[in-house]
């Protein structure tokens, strides 16, 4: 029997786990159990209960698959299959130059190989054109710190800081429904009646603040904006404020005043839906003490994402929450290393250490690093969005890693013809995913628990990835994917398949950045340190407490607005949101495999008030046609008053007819790049004659968060999370 300590595969709360495995290949040969650590307390949700099952999966890739002149992909050598991909690479570089070569990474790659596939890019393709999925779910929010703050770091303080909270504004996250061992952390605020929800939705977590837990704000969809800014504006004509932090710790205040002083209680009550007596009680709650304010998905996959991911901020600097013991402000990272991914080389404008491409400083550092000519480096490519819009034109051959754009993109319909219109698309993936599918290359490659690494986590914290067990014979590192083709390139630089000595290289890299690695190492992560970033001799848990990360130590106070949307979609009458089940996980590649998890959730689920549905026709468990210009869904109607009237909700973990992105358009936030997922206009019909009786969900049962001394009673009604004494077994 091997053993590891290692911490989930899913969402960025990387709760501990470890993963045992019996040397025979009989059934029930690995199991997972909870373990005790900060953010988890030992208890999972039913993903990371069940992870272990995909493991010993049948349908795991096992050899490297190549398309055959037929059209069919059919079992090939690695040796093969290399030689194509590096072929093609190189026809592809020497027709077309070398930007017509594109990497679409992804925010569940361990830093290493995050690290490594940027590296890959620039210097053994020199291509600008890499990007990857970080930029669906975290870029607004990055976006909207390194102005305010100087520095993205999700949570800027450990969870744990939570637990202390007489008031959290939740705006936009259904954490019940993304990480259910979170909920741990809002027992305090629930049992002081402060814990307030910003959602159109009565979601699970919405739920949490009944019977005198706190407060639901069941604003319209696309309204979070002038929400936050009526907010502001009450804080300020009330003398809330906290003058004296804001005249120390900060910059910018008149002009925030100026711009915050159209959005009086009745106007924001209007165009949000939120009543006034509910904004004035959440403004003097936050001002009260003891405060945090969070934020999610829903606030910035917005075209404003990035302005209100701001007001968010401006918030919580105007009350003097930033920096401060017991209180703050953060965003929580979604993918399980969101965080670390976009830090040190996948996104298309930076270098490792969360460096500028464009900083002739970071140039030279990482350079020297890397043992090449600074001008060697190409200069900064194309965000995510637009570098899909490349495809089958400028870009001709396509390198997707840890992602599956065919359900997680805008407009998939249009992204599918695009990949479809490739010379040479190359997929590295552990399942024959959507995109997997229409590859011309595709690379089988080892899970979680068959490799070492590390990953950070949504409070800066830097973990350890641990192997508990072989992958199967024919399955491969990325690392050793990227060395083979860099050494059949005939690449500069040194291409280590050693996660320890990749990890060592990327911390010198780092080293001076903003993501400062530079004093860690897998052998200092192994002795459990609170490892917290920036690191040189010692971790940074709140890099905030003195002062901020621009040069005079002060946030900036940055003014937004808020304007209408552009009409769209004419003739579309509700505004769809797109979201999260709790037995889903992005874009269901894993969790849709997993038997448990699939007969909870088989099927996506159109959420429609009861008003809305008897205005079309439409009875609960019927299917329904949702459209709009861009394409058709069809999924079965669930009836619920949980839904406002004028809003419909689709889960985005579905693929096919299913695809809730198939109608999601590819308009962006013109700061961050990041798509608008979460408003956007569809029709809803009954499809006449659709005979098919409705497949009944798993009922909900209730979540057992494991206790801790000093921590409340577990939460209960939402579904998920079992106790540490429970294991899964495959």
């Amino acid at each position: 029997m091997s053993s590891a300590d290692t911490h989930c595969p899913y969402c960025a709360l990387q709760c501990a786990m470890t993963v045992s495995h019996a040397s025979s290949t009989g059934e029930k040969a690995t199991t997972v159990t909870g373990r005790d650590f900060p953010t988890n307390r030992g208890g999972l949700c039913a993903k990371g209960w069940t992870s272990a099952e995909l493991l010993a999966s049948p349908q795991r890739l096992r050899m490297p698959l190549l398309r055959r002149p037929d059209g069919t992909l059919a079992e090939t050598t690695w040796e093969k299959a290399l030689d194509a991909v590096a072929r093609a690479f190189r026809d592809t570089k020497a027709t077309h130059g070398p930007d017509a070569n594109a990497i679409f990474g992804g925010g569940g790659l361990t830093n290493e190989k995050a690290y490594q596939l940027g590296k890959f890019a620039r210097v053994a393709l020199g291509t600008s054109r890499i990007d990857y999925n970080g930029r669906f779910c975290m870029s607004s929010a990055a976006a909207a710190s390194n102005r305010a703050f100087g520095m993205d770091r999700g949570l800027p303080f450990p969870v744990t800081d939570l637990d202390d909270a007489a008031t959290i504004l939740l705006l936009g996250s259904n954490v019940a429904a993304t990480m259910p061992p979170f909920l741990a952390h809002l027992a305090g605020a629930r049992a002081a009646g402060g814990l307030i929800v910003v959602d159109p939705r009565r979601s699970a977590t919405a739920r949490l603040t009944e019977d005198g837990a706190g407060t639901h704000l069941q604003a319209a969809p696309g309204t979070d904006l002038p929400l936050l800014l009526g907010l502001t504006h009450i804080a300020i004509a009330e003398g809330l404020a906290d003058r004296a932090y804001m005249e120390v710790r900060t910059s910018g205040f008149d002009a925030l005043r100026r711009s915050v002083a159209q959005w009086w209680p009745e106007r924001t009550a209007s165009t949000t839906g939120v009543p006034v007596a509910d904004l004035r009680a959440t403004a003097r709650r936050l001002a009260a003490g003891r405060a945090f304010i969070l934020t999610g998905r829903g606030v910035e996959q917005h075209v404003d994402g990035t302005a209100t991911a701001t007001a968010a901020i401006n918030l919580a600097l105007v009350l003097g929450l930033v920096g401060r013991e017991g209180s703050g402000y953060g965003t929580l990272t979604g993918q399980g290393n969101g965080q670390g991914g976009r830090e040190h080389g996948q996104k298309a404008d930076q270098l490792p250490g969360y460096r500028s491409i464009r900083d002739p400083d970071a140039r030279q550092h990482v350079a020297g690093v890397w043992g090449v000519d600074p001008d060697e480096i190409p200069d900064a490519g194309i965000p995510a969005t637009a570098l899909l819009g490349e495809l089958g034109g400028p870009v001709k051959t396509l390198l997707v890693a840890g992602s599956n754009v065919v359900v997680s993109a805008p407009d998939v319909d249009a992204v599918r013809a695009r990949l479809n219109a490739l010379d040479t698309l190359i997929v590295c993936d552990f399942f024959l995913s959507e995109t997997a599918e229409l590859a011309d290359i595709v690379l089988p490659v080892l899970q979680w628990a068959e490799e070492e690494g590390t990953m950070t986590s949504l409070e800066g914290r830097v973990i350890r990835r641990r192997r508990a067990l072989p992958g199967p014979d024919g399955a491969r590192s990325e690392l050793w994917i990227m060395a083979e083709i860099a050494r059949r390139l005939g690449a500069a630089s040194t291409w280590s398949i050693d996660p320890a000595e990749v990890f060592d290289e990327l911390a010198r890299a780092s080293e001076g950045g903003i993501a400062d690695y530079s004093g860690l190492s897998h052998a200092l992560l192994d002795t459990g340190i609170e490892a917290y970033w920036p690191y040189r001799s010692s971790g940074t848990p709140r890099p905030f407490a003195e002062r901020f990360a621009h040069a005079d130590g002060r946030a900036r106070l940055v003014p937004v607005e808020a304007t209408p949307p552009a009409p769209i979609d004419r003739g579309a009458d509700l505004t769809l949101t797109t979201g999260r089940y709790l037995q889903q996980y992005q874009s269901g590649t894993q969790t849709r495999r997993v038997t448990e998890l699939h007969e909870a959730r088989p099927e996506a689920r159109l959420e429609i008030h009861p008003a809305t549905a008897s205005r079309l026709g439409i009875r609960d468990g019927v299917l329904v046609a949702v459209s709009n210009a861009r394409g058709t869904v069809r999924a079965r109607a669930s009836v619920t008053t949980d839904i406002r009237h004028d809003t419909v909700f689709l889960p985005f973990h579905y693929a096919g007819d299913e695809c809730a992105n198939r109608l999601t358009g590819a308009i962006v936030d013109p700061t961050s790049a990041m798509p608008e997922f979460k408003r956007t206009r569809v029709r809803v019909e009954a499809i006449p004659d659709a005979t098919t009786p409705p497949t009944p969900h798993a009922a909900a049962s209730p979540v057992v968060v494991a206790e801790h001394p000093g921590v409340a009673p577990p939460l209960v009604g939402v579904a998920g999370t079992r106790s540490t004494q429970e294991e899964t077994h495959v």
